[in-house]
């Protein structure tokens, strides 16, 4: 199946990231795999693939499932930086990856509406798609991704929102987008870094005083 969208489709490159993935969806069976994504993508992969994966971290999520959400971030980050490709790489086993596409158009249809809000302001400007420009977005997204990694309380939705907006700046070639998301970025991994910081140097206080709270226990109970 020829999905090569980032290329054309109806003899003309959508201008919209939310305007491709409708494609894409549509024009997938019951499963679509990521490398059909990938490949409609084409040069604009490595955005577009920001957006797609941090999705899922843009909501609370359970102990532990950043874990699981927040590889591919770094995976993508990565290649961004260090990759001597323009697009992405997905080695065979993720490339032949499929998924439900009526589970993958259900998010569409969740996200999509914010993501045209976000792209009545988005337009190419002060970008035209330099790689090195592209890497060193990716040591910044590489960071971020690895604070999403970390299993902080409610760490993944701030640095995942950055991510996203440098996404969608990266796909658009939007300049002013990519630097908003750079400095929301910024801000919250300052904000997670600290309180990160807080709950790791306060962990030999809680230990110390789970025996006063054994004592507290044992005596309203017993």
């Amino acid at each position: 199946m020829d999905l090569g969208l980032g290329h054309k489709i109806a003899g003309e490159k959508p201008e919209k990231l939310s305007e491709l993935l409708r494609h894409v969806s549509a024009k997938a069976g019951d499963k679509i795999s990521l490398g059909e994504i990938a490949h409609a993508m084409d040069d604009r992969s490595f955005g577009a693939f920001l957006v797609v994966f941090c999705l899922p971290n843009l909501v609370p999520l359970p102990p532990g499932a950043t874990f699981i959400l927040g590889l591919p971030l770094i995976f993508i980050a990565c290649q961004m930086a260090f990759s001597r490709l323009d697009t992405i790489w997905l080695p065979r086993r993720l490339r032949e990856y499929t998924f439900d596409n009526k589970a993958f158009s259900a998010v569409l249809d969740k996200f999509i509406p914010w993501m045209n809000k976000a792209e009545r302001f988005i337009k190419p400007r002060f970008f035209s798609g330099n790689r090195m420009v592209e890497r060193v977005l990716g040591i910044f997204a590489l960071v971020l991704a690895l604070i999403v990694f970390l299993p902080i309380p409610l760490g993944n939705m701030g640095p995942s929102l950055a991510l996203a907006l440098m996404g969608l700046g990266l796909t658009e070639r939007d300049g002013l987008m990519m630097g908003a998301g750079v400095v929301v970025g910024g801000i919250f991994g300052i904000i997670v870094s600290f309180v990160g910081y807080e709950i790791i140097t306060n962990i030999p206080f809680f230990i110390s005083q789970i025996p006063h709270y054994w004592d507290g226990f044992r005596n309203f109970f017993m």
